[in-house]
């Protein structure tokens, strides 16, 4: 993901963070005096992929422009426990003020990162690529969706706006595949088609519709190869194919063996952990 397009997405959250957590001033920070200068060291407590610098620098920027942020290691690092990620040096309070936003934003998308490379070490070797969801912490999709290819898998749409997926809901209200695709393809041409499909007949519904992927939910990994050489044979590999539906970290290897082109996992940016970090003053 190319985070230059979305800076004004990184303001934004580090605004809302700052506002959240310092309010109408640290009160706190006040018992150091005004003009104490401080130098910090910033650790990790776990072994972790870390992402999440961008959101780290804007924060000190935004509480203190002068605070000058040494990074020790690389976007997307796999560290240590107790190794130095990176030092703060200025205003006491400053640094202070800006710790809690800072790690908490690079807590949260190193651990959403640390799960991913976890998957992504499952299938490698294989063809597959792993997608993320919509299924994000609130305000952070743009954040998340970063740490997920840092941590070396995919994402899948964005938001509502930049894809289509139609399911079972939609088919119904537009009455069949055919008549859903159709219209999506009126509605906003140029834009990805993916239809999630429950059998091999509704399989076959949405190639014949034009869909550009199709989503095979709860298909079992057998169901799954059949689906996969029927649709390679259909259509030269022209449409693609994901799994979705009750893949956990067990099953992932079989699935992604079965030669599905994407695997979509909600669990990437649902049910990762926060990395433990600590600063300490030098």
């Amino acid at each position: 993901m190319d985070l230059s397009l979305y800076q004004d997405d990184i303001i934004a959250a580090v605004t809302a963070a700052i506002k959240e957590d310092i309010g109408n001033g640290d009160i706190t920070a006040q018992l150091i005096p005004e003009t104490q200068q401080a130098h910090a060291r910033i650790i990790s407590r776990d072994k972790a992929v870390i992402a999440g610098q961008a959101w780290v620098n804007e924060v000190f920027r935004q509480v203190d422009a002068n605070v000058k942020v040494i990074w020790k290691i690389k976007e997307g690092d796999l560290v240590e426990p107790k190794q130095t990620l990176f030092e703060l040096k200025g205003n006491a309070r400053s640094l202070l003020t800006g710790e809690r936003c800072a790690l908490n934003f690079l807590q949260s998308l190193s651990g959403t990162a640390t799960l991913c490379r976890h998957y992504a070490d499952i299938v490698a070797g294989t063809t597959v690529k792993l997608l993320d969801t919509r299924k994000t912490i609130p305000g952070l999709r743009i954040a998340q969706k970063y740490a997920v290819t840092v941590g070396g898998c995919y994402n899948h749409r964005i938001g509502l706006y930049d894809a289509f997926l139609i399911k079972e809901n939609h088919i119904m209200a537009a009455g069949n595949i055919g008549n859903a695709v159709k219209q999506a393809h009126a509605i906003a041409p140029g834009k990805p088609v993916e239809v999630e499909v429950e059998t091999m007949a509704q399989l076959d519904e949405a190639i014949e519709a034009g869909a550009d992927t199709i989503m095979l939910d709860n298909f079992t990994p057998a169901e799954m190869i059949t689906a996969v050489q029927h649709t390679r044979a259909k259509t030269n590999g022209q449409v693609k194919l994901e799994a979705s539906g009750g893949i956990t970290t067990d099953s992932l290897r079989q699935y992604a063996e079965t030669g599905v082109d994407f695997i979509s996992i909600g669990a990437l940016t649902k049910d990762c952990t926060a990395v433990d970090l600590s600063m300490r003053m030098i």
